[in-house]
């Protein structure tokens, strides 16, 4: 039997590898390809390669091709794995090597060079495309090292532009004590936040969180916050409000044991770890009215410098969370007004004095800390128990609270809180406030992407502070314009603002629009 040629072999090859392409078990991407080659190495005799006995009916064409012209490889056991399934692009891949090899060898015959001329010709839609292929993530790769910020860090950004405008009935606008919060209809505003966020890991499994933030200056620029400053009426993404970049989150996770996770930090905020639904949390995405994001009685201290765990025992449906927040008598001011405060002092506020001086510290006042048990048994329900108890504007507090969420269908879901509280030793007297909300969501309602939501809540049902129950409705309808671009339109409902059934009905639009990078 002649011996056979380079081209003759590629031709059966080729010829054999077409009859059975449709059998292959399975085929390797031009990827893997590439990147095995480059772990292989030149044989210079077929003698070397240990799976191609000189008995094997394919002896004669790989060692012309090994000998003659040197564009066959092996492995790093030297082997050929002749009997491996072969795809289209591994088989380009192995045809441009002997290609470029050949182009360097002199004496060839006629027929080879016809031979030559037959395989190119028949193999040029591979070849393009591969050639494209590689130019790309050649292209690609040179714009991410070029790009790359660091090897341990990701970068991360948001932009929330909105326009607020509101308008409330009656003559005038009082507060929980009675003051006048104001008599003219507030002008429509227009509000910002920014956030950057730096995420690193050093192990997997780890996280330092860091993220800087600037935000509209103040509440006066929600038209909700500014009518009715004390039970949660106010845009949660607009809180807290500072126009000069500060330092909002800086803690460091990290996983002692595949079942917890322990976190600790100077920075850190209580909603991030405790009290989440999947439906009614994220003031970017869902519901931004501040009673429907979190239980209102139940965080009163939101953040500060803390610890948190997270406990899920076997990866099972069970899971056991605890956080601790502390914060400087420094910051006393700012974060009382997030929950009973707002606007100026004096009588606007609900307690604008309460407790007295603060110790400060670790321990002193203000302080929360708060234990939840989550069961999830399904992975569309999810049910949390809550405690939490601390000192606050002066006084020991404890609350309890309940929180679940239920995705009935893939496009619908319900969720609900209910929230209990005792504040004892306020300035007017012993409090035992109560909070509710309830809620549903549907996604892909019109377009791929897009998630609408209709919340109810009564932040802050107390007869001791005013005559009537504060009730905020909220609806939005948020939709994609881009990949990185949502616009949300909504509408605020305010009734008995304030709980004062004096206050005439508080009506608010937004229009929200974020931005992510």
């Amino acid at each position: 039997m002649k011996q056979l040629g380079l081209y003759t072999g590629l031709a059966l090859g080729f010829g054999l590898w077409i009859n059975c392409s449709s059998t292959l078990a399975q085929t390797v991407s031009a990827d893997s390809v590439t990147s095995e080659s480059l772990q292989q190495e030149i044989i210079p005799s077929v003698d070397q390669l240990a799976d191609v006995p000189s008995s094997s009916w394919a002896f004669l064409a790989v060692r012309s091709l090994i000998e003659k012209y040197g564009c066959i490889t092996g492995d790093s056991e030297k082997r050929f794995r002749g009997e491996q399934a072969l795809s289209r692009q591994e088989f380009a891949v192995a045809l441009k090597a002997c290609l470029e090899r050949i182009n360097t060898i002199a004496g060839l015959t006629h027929d080879d060079l016809m031979a030559v001329e037959r395989l190119q010709q028949a193999f040029t839609t591979e070849l393009t495309a591969l050639r494209d292929r590689v130019e790309r993530l050649e292209t690609q790769t040179n714009r991410w090292e070029s790009q790359q910020f660091s090897t341990t860090t990701k970068l991360s950004g948001q932009v929330i532009f909105a326009v607020n405008a509101g308008s409330f009935g009656g003559e005038r606008i009082i507060s929980p004590r009675g003051a006048t919060i104001s008599r003219d209809q507030p002008n429509p505003t227009a509000l910002y936040r920014f956030s950057l966020d730096l995420n690193t890991s050093f192990k997997g499994t780890d996280l330092l969180k860091l993220r800087l933030l600037a935000a509209s200056p103040g509440i006066n620029d929600n038209a909700a916050g500014f009518l009715e400053p004390n039970l949660g009426s106010s845009l949660d993404f607009a809180i807290p409000g500072t126009n000069q970049l500060s330092l909002v989150r800086l803690y460091y996770t990290f996983a002692p044991t595949k079942d917890l996770s322990v976190t600790i930090g100077a920075r850190m905020v209580a909603a991030d770890f405790v009290d989440k639904n999947r439906f009614a949390n994220v003031s970017f995405r869902d519901f931004s009215t501040q009673s429907l994001t979190n239980n209102f009685i139940l965080l009163p201290r939101p953040g500060g410098a803390g610890a948190a765990i997270d406990w899920k025992p076997n990866q099972g449906a069970l899971s056991l969370r605890a956080v601790y927040i502390a914060s400087s008598a420094e910051a006393n001011l700012p974060e009382n007004q997030r929950f009973f405060g707002g606007g100026s002092l004096g009588e606007i506020r609900l307690f604008p004095t309460a407790g007295g001086g603060a110790g400060g510290g670790l321990f002193g006042d203000p302080y929360m800390g708060i234990v939840e048990l989550d069961y999830a048994p399904t992975g569309s329900f999810s049910m949390r128990l809550q405690y939490s108890g601390g000192k606050v504007l002066g006084s020991n507090f404890q609350s309890v609270g309940a929180n679940f969420d239920w995705a009935i269908t893939s496009r619908l879901g319900i969720f609900g809180r209910y929230g209990y509280a005792s504040y004892p030793d306020t300035t007017i007297g012993d409090i035992r406030p109560s909070y509710w909300s309830a809620g549903g969501s549907l996604q892909n309602l019109f377009v791929k992407g897009d998630l609408a939501g209709l919340g109810v809540a009564q932040p802050f049902i107390l007869t001791e502070v005013g005559n009537a129950t504060q009730t905020n409705i909220e609806a939005f309808y948020n939709f994609p314009l881009a990949n990185n671009i949502r616009i949300t339109p909504l509408v605020q409902v305010i009734t008995h603002p304030a709980n004062q059934s004096d206050n005439g009905t508080i009506v608010v639009g937004t229009l929200r629009t974020v931005f992510t990078f």
